[in-house]
């Protein structure tokens, strides 16, 4: 009877401890909303491969709480992204990340922003994002620090004349503007050549500039199919610029390896180079589990994704300590947030924006991402001139 007695015991015992650690490791349902198919599908799968290493990592790390992702498909379509915002919202998510193209993320921020959920992006630099009164929503990133990057390239390299080639989505318009403003601003020659975002053939635009314009360098501003048709016909047309320069989703692995023939010493924002390297203890466990995950090297939309996820978990956690998570305690705490990041000090401001971000000039050079730009970043020289043909 003794023994019954004490298996009975030891077997209440370990139920006890089971149940207490059960209680302990609290679930939480996170949405993300990115572009896996249509025109945005290369950037929304980068993005994606960063959020699944965020939850990796924290689940990992974090004894106490754990996140589970539930991902839909926004098709590159504002409302699908909008119908996929509601329909994570139905699941039951605590909040939501992801998103790409500032087209997309309005509407879906905007839906989010209604049902009172946190939206969490790399993806919108269209400043509109942060200044129509969203109270749950977040970015990392921005147009002033793509901004910045390529005015310090140029800058760099000393071009002297720019012809713009920009898409007339709203975020690529802004930057567009901005630069040109801030180049005048330095006595250099702009030419602006703006192109609807369904168009796909470049020729004439690339044409034109050739032989009016006959700048020292091109500067992309659009989406990967946007560059993918302006680098094409560039190759036909040889302007005799000296550079071939853009910003987000070009300076990429994947960019590099879909289209080896067109990428040869273009530019574009990077924050990592290609092969990737870390120093810091929160970029070794990046960059091992992406390794791990995915089986290649990670690359910087990897990187942005990652960052933007473990912030929103690391509040959700902290929300979920002080019991807030249902209570708009994730954005509370979203806004406490000030964090050395993989991308640089990370705070929020009232209005969701980081004014601290700065983005780095990436070249593709011998099959890999050399940073160029800023200097006490770079880990290699700019080729210029330099050109893909």
């Amino acid at each position: 009877m003794r023994t019954t007695f004490k298996r009975a015991t030891q077997a209440a015992l370990v139920m006890t401890a089971c149940a207490t650690g059960a209680a302990r490791a609290e679930e939480f349902l996170v949405g993300v909303e990115l572009p896996l198919t249509g025109s945005l599908a290369r950037v929304g799968n980068g993005m994606q491969e960063g959020v699944a290493v965020a939850a990796e990592v924290f689940n990992k790390s974090n004894g106490k709480h754990k996140i589970k992702l539930a991902t839909v498909d926004d098709e590159s379509a504002p409302a699908k992204a909008i119908a996929a915002v509601e329909k994570l919202a139905s699941q039951g998510v605590v909040a939501i990340t992801g998103g790409y193209g500032s087209n997309n993320i309005s509407p879906a921020s905007d839906a989010a922003n209604k049902l009172n959920l946190v939206y969490m992006t790399s993806g919108g630099v269209d400043d509109s994002l942060v200044n129509s009164g969203r109270k749950t929503f977040f970015r990392i990133n921005n147009t002033a620090g793509y901004e910045r990057a390529v005015l310090g390239l140029l800058n760099d390299v000393g071009a002297k004349s720019v012809s713009i080639i920009y898409s007339t989505k709203e975020a690529t318009s802004d930057l567009s503007a901005a630069v040109t403003k801030a180049l005048g601003a330095r006595g250099v020659k702009v030419n602006g050549h703006s192109f609807d975002p369904a168009i796909t053939d470049f020729k004439p635009i690339v044409n034109k500039i050739k032989l009016q314009d006959k700048p020292d360098v091109i500067l992309m501003v659009g989406y990967e199919n946007d560059y993918v048709g302006i680098l094409r016909a560039a190759r036909v047309l040889k302007p005799g610029v000296k550079a071939m320069v853009g910003v987000w989703s070009l300076a990429t692995p994947k960019m590099a390896s879909e289209f080896p023939d067109l990428m040869p010493n273009v530019y574009g924002t990077a924050l990592l180079p290609f092969p990737a390297t870390f120093e810091t203890a929160d970029g070794k466990a990046f960059a091992d589990g992406y390794r791990q995950l995915y089986k290649k090297e990670p690359d910087y939309l990897g990187q942005f994704g990652y960052v933007q996820a473990t912030l929103l978990f690391e509040a959700i956690a902290r929300a979920a300590d002080k019991g807030t998570v249902k209570k708009g305690g994730v954005a509370e705490e979203l806004r406490k947030t000030d964090r050395d990041t993989l991308i640089g000090r990370v705070q929020f401001s009232a209005n969701g924006d980081n004014p601290n971000f700065v983005h780095r000039m990436g070249q593709h050079q011998d099959k890999k991402i050399v940073i160029v730009w800023p200097k006490e970043h770079a880990t290699g020289k700019p080729v210029y001139p330099g050109l893909p043909w």
